[in-house]
This record gives structure tokens, C-alpha cells and sequence, in this order.
């Protein structure tokens, strides 16, 4: 078992490929902000090395855009892991318009369709409580 626990959050009414988007996406800031977490790499029978990947599960969680703004602040208030994805990312096309996107929106009001969160396990289980997982 983990001491850490890592949630991401994806706004059920999105479509599809902007639901896989947006949990890849978040799925990337995690690693970044958790080097530690990080296994090494993957060797097959004939020597091949592959990528390295996260050492433990991430759970996928379902909510509306109200439930995301409470996890958020709860999760900035547990001064845990925190990395958002909001929707006026989808009509950027680079990280740099993303940061600026993301700069103007309004905090009480932001706009999330995905969070995800990493923290103490106990922590991060009282952030995203009451959450369902994503079917």
C-alpha cells in the first residue's frame, strides 16, 4: 500500500476525447511534480528498454464542474498536489497559451474540466469524498 494517493477528476459532460485529453494531461503534471514517484524503467525478455511510468495507481473520479471547484479548494487549503486543466485550454495550441488562458481565468469562477490531485492518502481521500469513480 501507498502512503501517497494520486485522484484525477474529469467533468463528466465533456466528450470523449477531451475526457482522455484532459486525465493525459493531467496524468503528465503529476509525474512532473513527483519525480520520487517515478519507477524505473521497463526491460522485455530481449533487453529492449521501454519508459518508466508512475509507481502507483491513479483512481479516475467523475463530477460536475461544481464538485471541481470544491476539490480544488479543499485540496489548495490541504496544501496538496494540485494541477488543474480548465476548459479554455481546449482552444489553445501550445503550453504557452495555455499558462496565459489559464492566468486570466477568475479563481472562485474557474472553469475546470479536470483536476488532479497528490497528496497523503488520507488527505487527498477527504478532498475528493463523495466523488464516484469515472464509468
Amino acid at each position: 500500500m501507498f502512503d501517497t494517493k494520486v485522484a484525477l477528476v474529469v467533468r463528466e459532460d465533456l466528450a470523449t476525447w477531451q475526457k482522455l485529453n484532459v486525465v493525459a494531461f493531467l496524468a503528465t503534471g503529476i509525474a512532473a511534480s513527483a519525480p520520487e514517484a517515478i519507477g524505473e524503467p521497463y526491460i522485455d525478455a530481449a533487453d529492449v528498454q521501454y519508459g518508466r511510468m508512475l509507481i502507483q495507481p491513479m483512481m479516475i473520479y467523475g463530477s460536475d464542474g461544481d464538485a471541481l471547484r470544491k476539490v480544488r479548494h479543499k485540496a489548495i487549503e490541504r496544501e496538496i498536489t494540485v494541477v488543474p486543466y480548465i476548459e479554455a485550454m481546449f482552444s489553445t495550441g501550445n503550453d504557452e497559451e495555455n499558462r496565459r488562458v489559464f492566468r486570466e481565468e477568475g479563481v472562485e469562477t474557474m472553469n475546470l474540466v479536470g483536476l488532479a490531485v497528490r497528496g497523503p492518502r488520507n488527505a487527498v481521500d477527504k478532498v475528493i469524498k463523495g466523488l464516484s469513480l469515472h464509468l
